[in-house]
């Protein structure tokens, strides 16, 4: 094992000046006798490097052996802890080459590092956020929101508190990723929440106290953020915010407490640097008035604290300081700051800048200010304070003693630090107590968020480690909190190493590992670096100097001599030994900045002040408020109540810890009590403010379950996508990343499971021995099995319960054997394949001689048996010419004897033919002779036969002539007579309504023509004006001119028509009436005849009854011309008005009873709206006015066959056939009886909802969606008809607020129906409920229609006199209401649809493996699944989808939704699809291979091939996304040139998309990785600060996408249909009623 470590061609690194490391490789190993060995390495740079060593020092890994390079795929690890060789320069090579390819994010076990892009990037959008919701980390790549995840994750699962600690030197990003993290936890819902997606895609949808945390970052960045030479927004102070959750991990409320904040910035900035921004956008920002009053001035070089960075400091590049004043007006808003208080808060801010621009002049002996300098009138007004006094305790000061009180007079310089203190305490005060309101809005609605709360997240933005030229006791401070924030992490991090080897029981010793305990106890101990700083401070003639000998004479001792010394040139500076590196600290400045205290004359004068506000802040900040006064005293609004919320009453408000603050100053110094004289008064200093606030920080941690993020600054320039090698370096020895690593590498840094070694390593033992052990699964034997045969030392590994862990650098031997192993195999192969090649050569040599052989033997054969075939053929030719001149001779003498005997024979038989021609011509004459002989004879026989007859026939007749004579006197005569009048009486009724018919037609032909002349007049009319408007031009006007002339001929044909219409409808009528005379005439002539009969004499039984037969039936003929005429009259006067859209007009019964003679109707009223009837009242008669049953049916089945729509006839079966009378008049029954019935209906409230909201809505049995044996149109859309008629038949008879009611509870009901399906079971149910509401929909729109046109529902059998305008109220409510009916129901079933869908999409298009022979598990398992055939299918198949697709494509067609539905519909579906499965693929780690590509691009195909099928080709483009990606895994990624034709061909892909699918790439065992300089080229693609470049596509969210309802249907008509099956026996009968 120890000579294959560094084996020629290993790579290793070496120390570089300029890049930290540079790589080298061995070229030659050279092994000496007594175990020496000498190796030679190559760097990049041609270099040769040699090293003696021994075979034991290579094995036990000491000397001066450099660090070995992980192999190329490694390289890139996103995590570090995975590294074969976890050392220094690969953990800074591996974040490099991430670096370079835009992934700012690298996971280094527990830590997660995060590199400062200097760029915009999209990876933090909603998008990103749902991306990493619910997900564990490992499974995405590394992120913020990862660690966010994580901490959430873990607080919900184990209900305790969480830190993520985000550190970094300034410029790193801390501020910008802590933001990200507590938009993160602001955007998450809880997991049990009612929310239907796991996170919050906009602002809107948060709470007020999430809008609140958020809003505390403009607000802590606007008063505590600054330029500075490494950052543009640098943190000057330190924070820790809690988040505060309830048991159902909602947040509930916040707290914020800030650490150290930089008080000299001030009143100073170095070069190119700024003060607070706060101060720029309050000068930038603030309206002119308000700027005017408080003294300021856009030109900040007017003010001496804001000029002191160079005009190079301000404004900062990209940054609106008005626009920020703006937000962060609009951020103080949001924290409840009302804007009165925030201009106090303003004019403080005021005083501040005017304060520092106070002149103080330098006299002989003292100072002195200029009582009318305007800066000085300006701060003590603002301040509140009396100018005398502020001016004389600025230029002295008092030393009081136990006797008396001295003033002294100060000298310039120190005036101007009393002045600038002032200032710094002042401001101070103010950011203290824009935390404390921040802390109050944060704290709940009621202000009991720390009561409720029962666990937080914790998110700490600290500063990182620094060290800088000159370091003073603002690095010191920061220094020190990191060396506790280290111990820390070193304890968390050897705390997980010892857990995770207890956890698998593994034999392990005690990790060495360099504790800094040492080090804090010299800053932090009894006679530590801040005790003396204190003790010195305290001392009225203390001095740096002073302080600097105590230190040397306290700490200079030999158990100190690792941590403090003392600097080997100068006097001014000591030294510490930090865990990161040896940092000397100047003394200069020590002292003031560790007192910072304002002298007791000024805090009197302020604790004076007649500003209101400041008062009120001061006592925020100095803690002066006390508890009796809070029970007694109402504080001033927006004013925050000090309050010690870890330590309450309440049994919750312990389970939160508080980190705490620490108050400015004391209570008793801030007393305005009397002090006794002497009584020393020890003041904080801002050294044990800190060290105790730090303190309880560390207690904080110490109880909670800790996150790290470490933030690095790549290049000290700010440039985008630059990289500092030594800059990182020394970052990541400052941020303990290596010590990380140190401590990892001590134990066994790697750890692999049984099943992963197994599935890697197996091939290193024969596989007689592997076989059997993974067949029975047994793969503990099998690992120790490869463990035994490669690693001799057992101390090298050890195996846990599921685990085995390797000391470092085994995994690189293993690997190393695994190479060697499978290249020995691929030889066995190459070899096998060679040999098998060359047989394989040699066989077709072989065969293709063997061809050539045949081949000439075939030839040689041919051409022999051609030889003889051709004498054959000449012999054969001679004996075919010898036989053919023989026969030709032998013919032609044939030919002269066959034409002798022909002549012979043919003069015998004309010989006798002529013979036999006189014999036929002989009996031909004897024939006819005798014939007309016997005829004669007969004739004469026949004329005597003939003449008897007729004798006595005559005698016949006249016997008979006598009988009838006699008959007709008798009454059967009259019986006859009546029968043909009956027959005629028949014909007239016949002919009459043959005539009505022809009449009718006529009549509508004539409204035809009168619809056309009117037609062609609004022509005409049109024409004129168009001709009037184009006189200009000739050319057209004399064309319009032609028109007019044309439609004028036209308008006289169509009037000689009319009039031809006219006079043949007047002859048809005087036609009839002659018929109808000629009818009255017989009837007359019939009585005469029956009077002449009552004059007969006595007649017999008989006779009476037949008489009484003939009066009933004239009679009854009387009644039928009755009927006749009244027909007649009202055919002939009653004129068809145009049918309504919907309804066709209803016989009126009532009209014609009452109306004027000669059936003229009533003239209808101006004022009063015309009437609607539903053409359910229509009687059969007026079917096309068919004369037959039969033809009426047939008549029934073409308009079905014809139209697929509802027809416009109130036509059912054979009860309107039984209402026909032979004679095709109509059966016209009693409408008032119908009426009152049908009202008697309508009000029986009980039945009638429960036939429709149970019978119909409820309780319907819903036709199942076929499309090989469709519904009827009316067998699915029967609800909507049937409620269409209740509601119209309502309408009609006046019972508008029964009909509001009944439409409310329906569609209640049908809501209420809809939504109580979930998943899979709502779509039949909600797409046949929206086509029929759609229908109702229609049917409301057509009554809207003709209420505009002032046709109305109205009867006058109506219950109630027709309200109008509660009928147009109504419609429109119910419009509306309908609208929003289908809107529901449509984002219900979809809503629902999508949660089901989106549950499939991942297993089923992403992970499913369909296609034989590509499968691949990337990344393990691909042994076991092989050898077992256990591969686990996912959840759900392709299948799956297509049916759920097929489901509801059959549904939609089957129950008659509109096309544009149902492309809305597919297209929703296909995009949601697309975008999920494009956005996960895009996401997942070491899962995009060309295998896998293989697997969606067949699965997309089955979705393109369902498409297609289904008339939908333009679905496919929802998928396009997800199409190219497939292409970019497939397409070949191994020179710039084919990064170019990836461009090409993936156009829709996105540079930062394309970017990560090449970075996540998985790697075959037979591919080539892609090489980091590819990436670096598809990275440098990645365009800066380019919004259209988004990483995610934006999320499909389960949300339904706007519905955009189809137009309205053509309703003609109202369907009485009722199925068999349902038991509504009321609705049914008044259906019938109305039929």
């Amino acid at each position: 094992m120890a000579d294959m470590i560094y084996s020629k061609g290993t790579r290793v690194w070496f120390e570089d000046k300029d890049q930290a490391w540079i790589s080298a490789e061995v070229t030659t190993v050279t092994k000496g006798q007594d175990g020496t060995v000498k190796l030679t390495f190559v760097d990049e740079r041609g270099k040769e490097t040699t090293i003696d060593t021994t075979s034991q020092d290579i094995k036990d890994g000491k000397g001066s052996l450099p660090p070995l390079r992980n192999p190329p795929l490694l390289e890139t690890a996103d995590d570090l802890a995975t590294l074969s060789h976890l050392n220094e320069p690969s953990v800074l090579h591996t974040i490099r080459n991430r670096y370079a390819q835009h992934s700012i994010y690298t996971y280094s076990g527990i830590v997660l590092i995060a590199v400062n892009p200097f760029q915009r990037v999209t990876l933090y959008g909603p998008e990103i956020i749902q991306a990493y919701s619910g997900k564990k980390r490992g499974e995405l790549e590394p992120h913020l929101f990862a660690i966010a995840e994580d901490a959430y994750t873990a607080m919900s699962r184990e209900g305790m508190g969480q830190t993520i600690i985000v550190s970094g030197e300034s410029g790193a990003g801390k501020t910008e990723s802590a933001k990200f993290i507590m938009r993160y936890l602001a955007s998450v819902n809880p997991p049990g929440s009612d929310a239907l997606a796991r996170t919050k895609l906009s602002l809107d949808e948060s709470s007020e106290i999430e809008r609140q945390i958020l809003a505390t970052n403009p607000i802590l960045e606007s008063f505590g953020n600054a330029k500075t030479t490494r950052n543009d927004n640098s943190s000057r102070f330190g924070k820790y915010i809690q988040i505060l959750f309830d048991g159902k991990q909602e947040i509930v409320g916040a707290r914020i407490r800030t650490y150290l904040l930089e008080r000299s910035r001030i009143v100073f900035q170095p070069l190119t640097e700024r003060n607070y921004h706060i101060f720029y956008q309050l000068c930038s920002g603030a309206p002119i008035k308000e700027r005017k009053d408080l003294g300021l001035d856009t030109d900040i070089t007017k003010f001496h604290y804001l000029k002191q960075g160079g005009p190079t400091s301000t404004p900062i590049a990209g940054v609106d300081d008005t626009e920020e004043f703006r937000a962060t007006q609009q951020a103080l808003s949001t924290v409840g700051i009302s804007i009165d208080k925030q201009w106090a808060v303003f004019r403080l801010l005021a005083a501040l800048l005017h304060l520092g621009n106070i002149k103080i002049s330098q006299t002989r002996n003292d100072s002195n200010i200029d009582d009318g300098d305007p800066a000085l009138l300006l701060a003590t007004r603002f301040l509140g304070v009396t100018l005398a006094d502020f001016k004389k305790w600025t230029v002295k000061k008092q030393i009081v003693t136990r006797s008396e009180k001295i003033v002294t007079a100060l000298n310039a310089a120190q005036a101007t630090i009393v002045r600038d203190s002032v200032a710094k305490f002042v401001y101070a005060c103010l950011f203290e107590w824009l935390v404390a309101i921040v802390n109050e809005s944060l704290a709940g609605e009621h202000g009991d968020a720390a009561e409720r709360a029962e666990m937080f997240i914790g998110v700490l933005d600290i500063y990182g480690f620094e060290h800088f030229q000159k370091n003073s006791f603002e690095q010191f401070s920061i220094n020190y909190a990191n060396e506790k924030l280290q111990q820390e992490f070193n304890s968390h991090v050897f705390k997980l190493e010892q857990e995770e080897y207890v956890k698998e029981q593994i034999n392990w010793t005690f990790i060495d590992f360099s504790d800094n305990q040492p080090c804090i106890d010299v800053i932090e101990g009894k006679l530590g670096v801040l005790a003396l700083l204190d003790e010195e401070s305290r001392l009225p003639s203390g001095s740096d100097a002073s302080f600097l000998q105590k230190l040397n004479s306290q700490l200079l001792k030999p158990a100190n001599k690792n941590v403090f010394k003392k600097p080997r040139f100068g006097n001014s500076a000591f030294t510490i030994a930090h865990y990161a590196l040896d940092v000397s600290y100047e003394v200069d400045g020590f002292l003031e900045k560790n007192r910072d205290t304002v002298p007791d004359e000024h805090m009197e004068l302020l604790a004076s002040t007649k500003n209101p506000f400041l008062k009120e802040i001061l006592d925020v900040a100095l803690g002066s408020i006390k508890s009796t006064d809070k029970s007694t005293d109402t504080p001033h609004p927006g004013s925050p109540v000090p309050s010690d919320s870890g330590s309450g009453g309440s049994r919750r408000s312990s389970i939160i810890p508080d980190p705490g603050r620490t108050s400015l100053v004391s209570a008793a110094s801030s007393a305005s009590g009397p002090k006794k004289p002497g009584a020393s008064i020890k003041k904080p200093t801002q050294g044990s403010i800190f060290k105790a606030s730090l303190v309880t920080l560390m207690e904080t941690l110490s109880i909670t379950n800790v996150h790290y993020i470490r933030c690095i600054k790549p290049n000290e320039a700010k440039r985008p996508w630059e990289f500092s090698a030594q800059q990182v370096l020394g970052q990541l020895r400052a941020c303990g990343v290596l010590e990380t690593i140190r401590i990892s590498c001590a134990g066994y840094p790697s750890r692999w499971t049984y099943e992963e070694f197994a599935e890697r390593y197996y091939m290193l033992v024969p596989s007689s021995d592997w076989r059997p052990q993974i067949s029975n699964l047994e793969l503990k034997p099998l690992c120790s099995l490869i463990l035994d045969k490669t690693i001799n030392d057992p101390d090298k590994y050890q195996g846990g319960l599921s685990k085995i862990f390797f000391r470092a650098g085994m995994l690189a031997a293993l690997e190393s054997l695994r190479s060697e192993r499978l290249n020995a195999l691929a030889t066995i192969i190459q070899k096998n394949m060679r040999r098998r090649m060359a047989v394989k050569k040699y066989q077709e040599l072989r065969i293709a001689t063997i061809k050539i052989q045949t081949w000439w033997r075939g030839i040689h054969a041919r051409r022999l048996v051609e030889n003889i075939r051709r004498t054959a053929a000449a012999q054969r030719l001679q004996a075919g010419i010898r036989r053919y001149i023989q026969r030709k001779k032998f013919l032609q003498i044939r030919q002269a004897i066959v034409l002798f005997q022909s002549r012979v024979r043919g003069a015998q038989a004309r010989s006798q033919f002529k013979e036999s021609r006189t014999d036929q011509a002989a009996l031909t004459l004897q024939s006819l002779l005798r014939g007309l002989l016997v005829r004669r004879v007969f004739k004469a026989d026949v004329k005597h036969v003939v003449y008897l007859q007729s004798c006595m026939r005559r005698r016949l007749a006249r016997k008979q002539l006598k009988g009838l004579k006699a008959e007709a006197r008798s009454v059967s005569k009259f019986k006859e007579i009546s029968y043909r009048l009956e027959n005629k009486v028949v014909e007239l009724t016949q002919a009459l309504q043959s005539r009505t018919e022809e009449k009718k037609a006529l009549q509508m032909r004539l409204a035809e023509l009168e619809q056309q002349l009117q037609v062609w007049t609004t022509k005409q009319e049109e024409s004129e004006a168009k001709a009037k408007s184009l006189q200009v031009d000739l050319r057209k006007a004399e064309v319009e001119i032609s028109k007019q002339a044309e439609l004028v001929q036209a308008k006289a044909e169509v009037e000689k028509r009319l009039d031809d219409a006219l006079a043949k409808a007047t002859e048809k009528e005087e036609t009839i009436q002659k018929l109808t005379d000629e009818l009255l005439e017989q009837s007359r002539q019939l009585e005469s005849q029956q009077k002449a009969l009552a004059n007969v004499p006595v007649r017999s039984v008989e006779d009476g009854s037949v008489i009484a037969t003939l009066k009933n039936e004239v009679s009854s003929l009387r009644e039928q011309l009755n009927r006749a005429n009244a027909y007649n009259a009202l055919t002939r006067g009653s004129k068809l008005e145009p049918p309504s859209p919907t309804f066709s007009p209803a016989l009126r019964t009532g009209d014609r009873e009452n109306g004027t003679p000669n059936g003229t109707p009533l003239a209808t009223s101006v004022n009063r709206h015309l009437r609607r009837h539903s053409s359910a009242g229509v009687l059969a008669a007026q079917a096309d006015n068919r004369t037959s049953a039969d033809e009426l049916m047939l008549d029934v089945k073409k308009s079905q066959a014809l139209n697929p729509r509802a027809v416009s006839v109130a036509y059912n079966g054979a009860d309107n056939i039984l209402r026909m009378r032979a004679n095709g008049l109509s059966d016209i029954r009693d409408f008032d009886d119908l009426a009152e019935e049908k009202i008697k209906l309508l009000q029986d409230v009980k039945h009638l909802d429960e036939d429709v909201l149970v019978g119909i809505i409820k309780g319907l049995k819903i036709p199942a969606p076929s499309l090989q044996n469709p519904s009827a149109v009316k067998e699915i859309l029967f609800p909507a008809n049937l409620i269409s008629l209740v509601t119209n038949e309502m309408w009609k008879y006046g019972l508008i607020p029964e009909s509001e009611r009944f439409l409310a509870n329906v569609m209640e009901v049908i809501q209420a129906h809809v939504m109580s399906f979930h998943g899979e079971d709502a779509i039949i149910p909600g797409i046949f409920w929206l086509s029929n509401v759609h229908e109702m929909l229609s049917f409301i729109c057509v009554a809207e229609s003709d209420m505009l046109q002032g046709i109305g529902p109205g009867e006058e059998e109506a219950v109630r006199p027709f309200d109008w305008n509660d009928y147009e109220r109504l419609v429109t409510v119910v419009k509306h209401d309908l609208g929003s009916l289908e809107f529901n129901i449509y984002h219900t079933w979809m809503l629902e649809t999508k949660k089901r869908l989106s549950k499939m999409v991942i297993p089923a298009l992403i992970e499913s493996q369909s296609l034989p022979g590509f499968t691949t598990s990337d990344g393990g398992g691909r042994l076991f699944n092989r050898l077992l055939n256990s591969n686990a299918q996912p959840a759900f198949s392709m299948d799956d989808i297509l049916n759920l697709l097929n489901k509801v494509w059959k549904s939609l067609k089957s129950y008659y939704v509109e096309d544009s539905v149902v492309h809305q519909v597919v297209t929703e579906l296909l995009k949601l699809i697309g975008v999920t499965s494009f956005n996960d693929l895009l996401m997942r780690r070491n899962f995009s291979s060309w295998k896998r590509a293989m697997q969606i691009q067949y699965n997309i195909t089955r979705i393109e091939e369902w498409c297609k099928s289904h008339d939908m080709p333009e679905g496919t483009l929802q998928l396009e996304h997800l199409m190219q990606a497939i292409k970019l895994l497939q397409l070949k990624k191994a020179t710039p040139a084919d990064i170019e034709i990836i461009y090409d061909v993936c156009w829709m892909l996105s540079p930062m998309q394309i970017q990560r699918m090449c970075t996540n790439y998985y790697v075959a065992e037979y591919e080539n990785p892609i090489s980091p300089e590819i990436l670096r080229v598809v990275a440098s693609r990645v365009q800066a600060n380019d919004r259209n470049d988004h990483l995610l596509l934006a999320p499909e969210t389960e949300e339904v996408g706007p519905y955009e309802p189809p137009l309205p249907r053509e309703v003609s008509g109202l369907e009485t249909y009722v199925p068999a099956y349902l038991n509504v026996s009321h609705l049914r009968r008044l259906a019938a009623l109305v039929a």
